[in-house]
Protein backbone atom coordinates (compact mmCIF):
# COMPACT_ATOMS: atom_id res chain seq x y z
CA UNK A 1 0.00 0.00 0.00
CA UNK A 2 1.55 3.30 -0.97
CA UNK A 3 0.31 4.71 2.46
CA UNK A 4 1.63 1.74 4.19
CA UNK A 5 4.30 4.06 6.16
CA UNK A 6 2.39 6.32 6.99
CA UNK A 7 -0.62 4.85 8.83
CA UNK A 8 -0.37 2.98 12.54
CA UNK A 9 -2.76 -0.09 12.68
CA UNK A 10 -0.89 -0.77 15.94
CA UNK A 11 -1.23 2.70 17.02
CA UNK A 12 -4.72 2.36 16.28
CA UNK A 13 -5.06 -0.95 18.71
CA UNK A 14 -3.74 0.36 20.99
CA UNK A 15 -6.50 3.37 21.20
CA UNK A 16 -8.92 0.86 20.81
CA UNK A 17 -7.12 -0.71 23.41
CA UNK A 18 -6.82 2.01 26.10
CA UNK A 19 -10.56 3.24 25.89
CA UNK A 20 -11.73 -0.46 26.63
CA UNK A 21 -9.20 -0.48 29.64
CA UNK A 22 -10.44 2.65 30.66
CA UNK A 23 -14.14 1.87 30.77
CA UNK A 24 -13.47 -2.08 32.36
CA UNK A 25 -13.91 -1.00 35.81
CA UNK A 26 -17.48 0.24 35.20
CA UNK A 27 -18.27 -3.52 34.59
CA UNK A 28 -19.19 -5.69 37.82
CA UNK A 29 -17.87 -9.31 36.00
CA UNK A 30 -15.38 -10.37 33.20
CA UNK A 31 -18.43 -11.54 31.00
CA UNK A 32 -20.47 -7.94 30.10
CA UNK A 33 -16.90 -6.25 30.22
CA UNK A 34 -16.00 -8.49 27.13
CA UNK A 35 -18.90 -7.99 25.41
CA UNK A 36 -18.74 -3.94 25.44
CA UNK A 37 -15.45 -4.53 23.83
CA UNK A 38 -17.17 -6.85 21.53
CA UNK A 39 -19.99 -4.68 20.97
CA UNK A 40 -17.71 -1.60 20.42
CA UNK A 41 -15.39 -3.14 17.87
CA UNK A 42 -19.10 -4.11 16.13
CA UNK A 43 -20.08 -0.78 15.87
CA UNK A 44 -16.46 -0.05 14.61
CA UNK A 45 -17.17 -2.16 11.86
CA UNK A 46 -18.26 -2.43 8.07
CA UNK A 47 -21.59 -4.53 9.24
CA UNK A 48 -24.96 -2.57 7.91
CA UNK A 49 -27.07 -3.51 10.93
CA UNK A 50 -25.65 -2.47 14.18
CA UNK A 51 -28.64 -3.88 15.70
CA UNK A 52 -27.78 -6.53 18.46
CA UNK A 53 -28.19 -9.09 15.88
CA UNK A 54 -25.85 -7.87 13.64
CA UNK A 55 -23.06 -7.15 16.08
CA UNK A 56 -23.15 -10.63 17.76
CA UNK A 57 -23.14 -12.08 14.18
CA UNK A 58 -19.86 -10.01 13.60
CA UNK A 59 -18.73 -11.32 16.97
CA UNK A 60 -18.88 -14.53 16.31
CA UNK A 61 -21.63 -15.18 18.87
CA UNK A 62 -24.01 -18.06 18.37
CA UNK A 63 -27.25 -15.68 19.82
CA UNK A 64 -27.51 -12.05 19.99
CA UNK A 65 -28.41 -12.99 23.89
CA UNK A 66 -24.79 -11.44 25.22
CA UNK A 67 -25.29 -8.22 23.70
CA UNK A 68 -29.09 -8.04 24.58
CA UNK A 69 -28.00 -8.51 28.12
CA UNK A 70 -25.79 -6.23 27.97
CA UNK A 71 -27.92 -3.76 27.57
CA UNK A 72 -31.06 -5.05 29.28
CA UNK A 73 -29.92 -6.41 32.55
CA UNK A 74 -26.18 -6.63 32.49
CA UNK A 75 -24.60 -4.68 35.98
CA UNK A 76 -22.11 -1.97 35.04
CA UNK A 77 -22.04 1.69 35.18
CA UNK A 78 -23.12 3.10 32.24
CA UNK A 79 -22.54 7.32 33.51
CA UNK A 80 -18.96 6.23 34.70
CA UNK A 81 -18.80 4.61 30.69
CA UNK A 82 -19.42 8.08 29.50
CA UNK A 83 -17.48 9.71 32.27
CA UNK A 84 -14.59 7.82 31.04
CA UNK A 85 -15.29 8.24 27.59
CA UNK A 86 -14.98 12.12 28.15
CA UNK A 87 -11.62 12.34 30.51
CA UNK A 88 -10.01 9.90 27.26
CA UNK A 89 -11.20 12.77 24.76
CA UNK A 90 -9.76 15.74 26.98
CA UNK A 91 -7.11 14.00 27.60
CA UNK A 92 -6.55 14.01 23.97
CA UNK A 93 -7.67 16.92 22.38
CA UNK A 94 -7.73 19.11 25.71
CA UNK A 95 -7.40 23.07 25.61
CA UNK A 96 -8.35 25.56 27.44
CA UNK A 97 -9.70 27.72 24.57
CA UNK A 98 -11.76 24.39 23.46
CA UNK A 99 -15.41 24.59 22.72
CA UNK A 100 -17.92 22.85 24.11
CA UNK A 101 -21.15 22.86 21.94
CA UNK A 102 -24.76 21.10 22.64
CA UNK A 103 -27.30 20.51 19.97
CA UNK A 104 -29.87 17.81 19.61
CA UNK A 105 -30.50 15.43 17.19
CA UNK A 106 -33.91 13.46 16.18
CA UNK A 107 -34.09 9.91 15.18
CA UNK A 108 -37.10 8.64 13.73
CA UNK A 109 -39.34 6.02 14.98
CA UNK A 110 -42.57 4.23 14.49
CA UNK A 111 -45.08 3.18 17.38
CA UNK A 112 -45.27 5.15 20.79
CA UNK A 113 -43.34 3.11 23.11
CA UNK A 114 -40.03 3.69 22.53
CA UNK A 115 -38.75 6.52 25.61
CA UNK A 116 -39.36 9.42 24.58
CA UNK A 117 -40.87 9.44 21.87
CA UNK A 118 -43.78 11.30 20.36
CA UNK A 119 -44.70 13.83 17.46
CA UNK A 120 -41.96 16.53 17.56
CA UNK A 121 -40.34 18.82 15.23
CA UNK A 122 -36.68 16.82 14.20
CA UNK A 123 -33.97 18.54 12.76
CA UNK A 124 -33.18 15.03 11.05
CA UNK A 125 -36.47 15.02 8.86
CA UNK A 126 -36.70 18.76 8.88
CA UNK A 127 -40.14 18.83 10.22
CA UNK A 128 -42.49 17.71 12.69
CA UNK A 129 -42.40 13.64 12.91
CA UNK A 130 -42.95 11.07 15.34
CA UNK A 131 -39.35 11.33 16.55
CA UNK A 132 -36.92 10.46 19.70
CA UNK A 133 -34.98 13.57 20.50
CA UNK A 134 -31.76 14.13 22.30
CA UNK A 135 -29.07 16.99 23.49
CA UNK A 136 -25.49 15.77 22.71
CA UNK A 137 -22.32 18.20 23.57
CA UNK A 138 -19.38 18.18 21.40
CA UNK A 139 -15.73 18.79 22.61
CA UNK A 140 -14.05 21.10 20.23
CA UNK A 141 -10.43 22.14 20.20
CA UNK A 142 -7.57 22.69 17.16
CA UNK A 143 -6.51 19.12 17.80
CA UNK A 144 -9.86 17.12 17.31
CA UNK A 145 -13.37 17.17 18.75
CA UNK A 146 -16.11 14.45 19.27
CA UNK A 147 -18.92 13.82 21.23
CA UNK A 148 -18.39 13.39 24.69
CA UNK A 149 -22.15 13.63 26.28
CA UNK A 150 -25.82 13.16 26.03
CA UNK A 151 -29.16 13.71 27.32
CA UNK A 152 -32.80 11.64 26.39
CA UNK A 153 -35.32 14.88 26.01
CA UNK A 154 -38.49 13.34 27.46
CA UNK A 155 -41.42 15.51 26.45
CA UNK A 156 -44.33 16.58 28.98
CA UNK A 157 -46.59 13.82 27.37
CA UNK A 158 -43.98 11.51 29.45
CA UNK A 159 -43.14 13.23 32.20
CA UNK A 160 -46.84 13.96 33.22
CA UNK A 161 -47.57 10.56 32.87
CA UNK A 162 -45.62 8.50 35.61
CA UNK A 163 -46.72 4.84 34.43
CA UNK A 164 -45.82 5.09 30.83
CA UNK A 165 -42.18 6.02 32.32
CA UNK A 166 -42.65 3.62 34.89
CA UNK A 167 -42.94 1.05 32.20
CA UNK A 168 -39.99 2.94 30.17
CA UNK A 169 -38.01 2.42 32.94
CA UNK A 170 -37.53 5.75 33.38
CA UNK A 171 -36.37 6.84 36.58
CA UNK A 172 -38.65 8.25 39.35
CA UNK A 173 -36.34 11.71 40.05
CA UNK A 174 -36.35 12.09 36.55
CA UNK A 175 -38.35 15.39 35.79
CA UNK A 176 -39.30 17.16 32.24
CA UNK A 177 -36.52 19.51 30.89
CA UNK A 178 -36.04 21.39 28.57
CA UNK A 179 -33.29 20.83 25.91
CA UNK A 180 -30.96 24.12 27.16
CA UNK A 181 -31.96 22.93 30.78
CA UNK A 182 -30.14 19.13 29.52
CA UNK A 183 -27.10 21.36 27.76
CA UNK A 184 -26.79 23.12 30.86
CA UNK A 185 -26.18 19.99 32.70
CA UNK A 186 -23.91 18.50 30.65
CA UNK A 187 -21.98 21.57 30.47
CA UNK A 188 -21.93 21.42 34.35
CA UNK A 189 -20.82 18.47 34.66
CA UNK A 190 -18.42 18.65 32.11
CA UNK A 191 -16.64 21.54 34.15
CA UNK A 192 -17.16 19.59 37.52
CA UNK A 193 -14.81 16.59 35.88
CA UNK A 194 -12.28 19.57 35.19
CA UNK A 195 -12.69 19.08 31.24
CA UNK A 196 -10.46 22.04 29.67
CA UNK A 197 -12.84 24.37 27.94
CA UNK A 198 -12.61 28.48 27.89
CA UNK A 199 -16.05 28.77 25.44
CA UNK A 200 -19.66 27.54 24.86
CA UNK A 201 -21.06 28.02 21.26
CA UNK A 202 -24.89 27.01 20.43
CA UNK A 203 -27.77 27.80 17.97
CA UNK A 204 -30.71 29.44 18.48
CA UNK A 205 -32.61 27.22 20.83
CA UNK A 206 -30.49 28.29 23.76
CA UNK A 207 -29.26 31.39 22.43
CA UNK A 208 -32.79 32.54 23.25
CA UNK A 209 -32.68 31.29 27.36
CA UNK A 210 -31.88 33.47 29.23
CA UNK A 211 -30.83 30.34 32.06
CA UNK A 212 -28.57 28.98 29.60
CA UNK A 213 -27.11 32.47 29.03
CA UNK A 214 -27.06 32.65 32.52
CA UNK A 215 -25.75 29.39 34.19
CA UNK A 216 -23.03 29.56 31.28
CA UNK A 217 -21.64 32.79 32.61
CA UNK A 218 -21.82 31.70 35.79
CA UNK A 219 -19.64 29.11 34.79
CA UNK A 220 -16.89 32.12 33.65
CA UNK A 221 -17.26 30.01 30.25
CA UNK A 222 -17.41 32.68 27.48
CA UNK A 223 -19.96 32.24 24.79
CA UNK A 224 -21.32 32.60 21.57
CA UNK A 225 -24.86 32.01 20.86
CA UNK A 226 -27.09 32.32 17.99
CA UNK A 227 -30.12 34.10 18.31
CA UNK A 228 -32.72 34.71 15.20
CA UNK A 229 -33.42 37.89 13.36
CA UNK A 230 -36.36 39.21 15.91
CA UNK A 231 -34.67 38.79 18.37
CA UNK A 232 -34.82 41.53 21.04
CA UNK A 233 -31.28 43.28 22.07
CA UNK A 234 -31.23 45.95 24.72
CA UNK A 235 -29.62 48.87 23.71
CA UNK A 236 -28.75 52.10 26.71
CA UNK A 237 -29.76 49.43 29.57
CA UNK A 238 -33.52 50.40 28.13
CA UNK A 239 -34.75 50.10 24.93
CA UNK A 240 -35.58 46.62 23.03
CA UNK A 241 -34.21 46.41 19.24
CA UNK A 242 -34.28 43.87 16.82
CA UNK A 243 -31.26 42.47 16.05
CA UNK A 244 -32.02 42.57 12.18
CA UNK A 245 -33.20 46.30 12.86
CA UNK A 246 -29.87 47.28 14.48
CA UNK A 247 -27.78 45.55 11.42
CA UNK A 248 -29.85 47.58 9.16
CA UNK A 249 -28.52 50.97 10.76
CA UNK A 250 -24.69 49.87 10.99
CA UNK A 251 -22.78 51.84 8.32
CA UNK A 252 -20.49 50.09 5.78
CA UNK A 253 -16.97 50.98 7.86
CA UNK A 254 -18.51 48.21 10.56
CA UNK A 255 -18.03 45.64 8.43
CA UNK A 256 -15.13 43.16 8.67
CA UNK A 257 -14.34 40.39 6.47
CA UNK A 258 -12.76 37.56 8.11
CA UNK A 259 -12.92 33.66 7.58
CA UNK A 260 -14.28 31.46 10.29
CA UNK A 261 -12.47 28.38 9.57
CA UNK A 262 -11.28 26.15 6.82
CA UNK A 263 -14.15 24.11 5.03
CA UNK A 264 -14.53 21.69 2.55
CA UNK A 265 -14.01 24.43 0.08
CA UNK A 266 -11.61 26.28 1.89
CA UNK A 267 -11.73 29.16 3.97
CA UNK A 268 -15.03 30.42 4.93
CA UNK A 269 -15.21 34.28 4.43
CA UNK A 270 -17.98 36.72 5.65
CA UNK A 271 -18.05 39.63 6.81
CA UNK A 272 -18.85 40.60 10.48
CA UNK A 273 -19.96 43.43 12.59
CA UNK A 274 -19.10 43.78 16.23
CA UNK A 275 -21.02 45.77 18.76
CA UNK A 276 -19.52 46.01 22.09
CA UNK A 277 -20.90 47.03 25.57
CA UNK A 278 -24.14 46.26 24.39
CA UNK A 279 -27.03 44.21 26.04
CA UNK A 280 -26.13 42.97 29.28
CA UNK A 281 -28.54 40.74 30.44
CA UNK A 282 -27.51 41.45 34.04
CA UNK A 283 -25.00 43.33 36.43
CA UNK A 284 -22.59 41.08 36.03
CA UNK A 285 -18.71 41.06 35.36
CA UNK A 286 -17.55 40.77 31.83
CA UNK A 287 -17.78 42.39 28.61
CA UNK A 288 -21.44 41.58 26.56
CA UNK A 289 -21.49 42.30 22.88
CA UNK A 290 -23.54 41.70 19.86
CA UNK A 291 -22.17 39.73 16.43
CA UNK A 292 -23.34 39.96 13.40
CA UNK A 293 -22.35 37.93 10.27
CA UNK A 294 -23.15 38.34 6.54
CA UNK A 295 -22.67 36.24 3.74
CA UNK A 296 -20.47 37.88 1.30
CA UNK A 297 -22.71 36.29 -1.98
CA UNK A 298 -26.53 36.66 -0.38
CA UNK A 299 -26.19 38.92 2.21
CA UNK A 300 -28.05 36.67 4.68
CA UNK A 301 -27.77 38.14 8.21
CA UNK A 302 -26.99 35.82 11.37
CA UNK A 303 -26.86 37.23 14.61
CA UNK A 304 -24.79 35.84 17.67
CA UNK A 305 -25.17 37.22 22.07
CA UNK A 306 -21.55 36.99 22.91
CA UNK A 307 -20.07 37.25 26.93
CA UNK A 308 -16.51 36.50 27.73
CA UNK A 309 -15.57 37.38 31.29
CA UNK A 310 -12.05 38.93 29.90
CA UNK A 311 -12.24 41.18 27.11
CA UNK A 312 -12.03 39.54 23.81
CA UNK A 313 -10.96 40.01 20.21
CA UNK A 314 -13.16 40.12 17.16
CA UNK A 315 -11.11 37.04 15.88
CA UNK A 316 -11.16 34.94 19.01
CA UNK A 317 -15.48 35.12 18.88
CA UNK A 318 -15.42 34.88 14.81
CA UNK A 319 -13.25 31.37 15.45
CA UNK A 320 -16.01 30.32 18.09
CA UNK A 321 -18.75 30.94 15.87
CA UNK A 322 -17.52 29.12 13.01
CA UNK A 323 -16.25 26.00 14.96
CA UNK A 324 -20.02 25.60 16.21
CA UNK A 325 -20.85 23.51 12.92
CA UNK A 326 -18.09 20.44 14.16
CA UNK A 327 -21.27 19.25 15.97
CA UNK A 328 -22.86 18.81 13.08
CA UNK A 329 -19.81 16.95 11.52
CA UNK A 330 -19.66 14.95 14.98
CA UNK A 331 -23.86 13.86 14.24
CA UNK A 332 -22.94 12.58 10.62
CA UNK A 333 -19.75 10.72 11.68
CA UNK A 334 -21.59 8.98 14.73
CA UNK A 335 -24.83 8.09 12.61
CA UNK A 336 -22.99 7.37 9.32
CA UNK A 337 -19.87 5.51 11.13
CA UNK A 338 -20.86 4.21 14.09
CA UNK A 339 -24.41 3.52 14.36
CA UNK A 340 -25.69 5.95 16.75
CA UNK A 341 -29.38 6.27 15.03
CA UNK A 342 -29.51 2.07 14.54
CA UNK A 343 -30.37 1.17 18.05
CA UNK A 344 -33.68 -0.56 17.91
CA UNK A 345 -34.07 -0.28 22.11
CA UNK A 346 -37.10 1.19 23.88
CA UNK A 347 -36.33 1.55 27.13
CA UNK A 348 -34.83 4.11 29.17
CA UNK A 349 -31.16 1.94 30.68
CA UNK A 350 -30.65 0.17 27.00
CA UNK A 351 -30.93 4.29 25.14
CA UNK A 352 -28.11 5.07 27.50
CA UNK A 353 -26.27 2.36 27.25
CA UNK A 354 -26.34 2.14 23.28
CA UNK A 355 -25.26 5.43 23.30
CA UNK A 356 -22.56 5.41 25.56
CA UNK A 357 -20.61 2.73 23.64
CA UNK A 358 -21.24 4.54 20.49
CA UNK A 359 -19.52 7.77 21.59
CA UNK A 360 -16.86 5.63 22.97
CA UNK A 361 -16.61 4.56 19.58
CA UNK A 362 -16.78 7.75 17.54
CA UNK A 363 -14.02 8.21 20.38
CA UNK A 364 -11.77 6.07 18.63
CA UNK A 365 -12.18 7.18 15.49
CA UNK A 366 -11.87 10.12 15.89
CA UNK A 367 -8.57 10.29 17.95
CA UNK A 368 -7.09 7.74 15.47
CA UNK A 369 -8.06 9.95 12.65
CA UNK A 370 -6.07 13.06 14.56
CA UNK A 371 -3.17 11.05 15.33
CA UNK A 372 -3.12 9.95 11.69
CA UNK A 373 -0.02 11.55 9.40
CA UNK A 374 -1.57 12.66 6.15
CA UNK A 375 -1.39 10.10 3.17
CA UNK A 376 1.55 11.16 0.71
CA UNK A 377 1.61 13.74 -1.77
CA UNK A 378 1.94 11.63 -4.51
CA UNK A 379 -1.25 11.62 -6.91
CA UNK A 380 -2.27 8.02 -7.52
CA UNK A 381 -2.20 8.60 -11.17
CA UNK A 382 1.10 10.19 -12.69
CA UNK A 383 3.16 13.17 -10.52
CA UNK A 384 1.63 15.55 -7.71
CA UNK A 385 1.89 19.65 -9.11
CA UNK A 386 4.06 21.55 -6.65
CA UNK A 387 1.79 22.54 -3.37
CA UNK A 388 -1.04 19.66 -4.29
CA UNK A 389 -1.79 17.05 -2.38
CA UNK A 390 -4.28 15.00 -0.97
CA UNK A 391 -6.47 16.02 2.20
CA UNK A 392 -5.58 14.46 5.36
CA UNK A 393 -7.77 11.24 6.56
CA UNK A 394 -10.76 11.53 7.29
CA UNK A 395 -12.89 9.37 9.93
CA UNK A 396 -14.67 7.42 7.38
CA UNK A 397 -11.26 6.20 5.46
CA UNK A 398 -10.01 5.78 9.15
CA UNK A 399 -12.72 3.30 9.71
CA UNK A 400 -12.23 2.04 6.39
CA UNK A 401 -8.60 0.91 7.14
CA UNK A 402 -9.52 0.05 10.86
CA UNK A 403 -11.54 -2.70 9.37
CA UNK A 404 -8.76 -3.59 7.26
CA UNK A 405 -6.32 -3.70 10.02
CA UNK A 406 -8.00 -4.47 12.98
CA UNK A 407 -11.23 -5.71 12.69
CA UNK A 408 -10.93 -9.26 12.09
CA UNK A 409 -15.16 -10.59 10.37
CA UNK A 410 -16.24 -14.01 10.98
CA UNK A 411 -16.87 -15.00 7.58
CA UNK A 412 -17.04 -18.63 8.54
CA UNK A 413 -19.74 -20.63 6.39
CA UNK A 414 -21.15 -22.57 8.92
CA UNK A 415 -21.40 -19.41 11.58
CA UNK A 416 -23.44 -17.19 8.63
CA UNK A 417 -25.17 -20.15 8.04
CA UNK A 418 -26.70 -20.86 11.45
CA UNK A 419 -27.34 -17.50 11.97
CA UNK A 420 -29.70 -17.23 9.04
CA UNK A 421 -31.28 -20.21 10.19
CA UNK A 422 -31.67 -18.74 13.80
CA UNK A 423 -33.11 -15.63 12.28
CA UNK A 424 -35.97 -17.44 10.04
CA UNK A 425 -36.88 -19.42 13.22
CA UNK A 426 -36.69 -16.02 15.16
CA UNK A 427 -39.15 -14.45 12.77
CA UNK A 428 -41.20 -17.35 12.76
CA UNK A 429 -41.89 -17.00 16.37
CA UNK A 430 -42.54 -13.53 16.10
CA UNK A 431 -45.02 -14.04 13.54
CA UNK A 432 -47.09 -16.62 14.98
CA UNK A 433 -47.26 -14.18 18.37
CA UNK A 434 -48.33 -11.66 16.38
CA UNK A 435 -51.03 -13.76 14.77
CA UNK A 436 -52.48 -14.61 18.02
CA UNK A 437 -52.35 -11.52 19.29
CA UNK A 438 -54.52 -9.79 16.93
CA UNK A 439 -56.72 -13.26 17.09
CA UNK A 440 -57.17 -12.47 20.65
CA UNK A 441 -58.02 -9.31 20.61
CA UNK A 442 -60.86 -9.96 17.45
CA UNK A 443 -62.29 -12.29 19.69
CA UNK A 444 -62.36 -9.92 22.64
CA UNK A 445 -64.46 -7.24 20.56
Amino acid sequence: MAAGHRIDPAGWRAVLDEVCARIAGRFARVEPRRTARDFVTGLLSEIESKTCWGLAEQAGHARPDAMQRLLRTAVWDTDGVRDDVRAFVADRFGDPQAVLIPDETGDLKKGVHSVGVQRQYSGTAGRIENAQVAVFVTYASRHGHALIDRRLYLPRSWTDDRDRCTTAGVPEQVGFATKPQLAGDMIDAAMAAQVPAGWVAADEAYGHDPAFRGRVRGLRLGYVLAVSCDHRITVDGKVRVRADHLAADLPASAWQRRSCGTGSKGPRYYDWAWLTDIDRDACDAGQHSVLVRRNTSTGELAFYRCWTPQPATLTALVAVAGIRWTVEESFQAAKGQVGLDQHQVRQWTCWHRFTALAIAALAILAVCAATTSAPPPAEPYGHARPGHGPIAWTINEIRRLFNTFIIITTRDTSHRLRWSIWRTWHQARARRAHYQRRLTIELIT
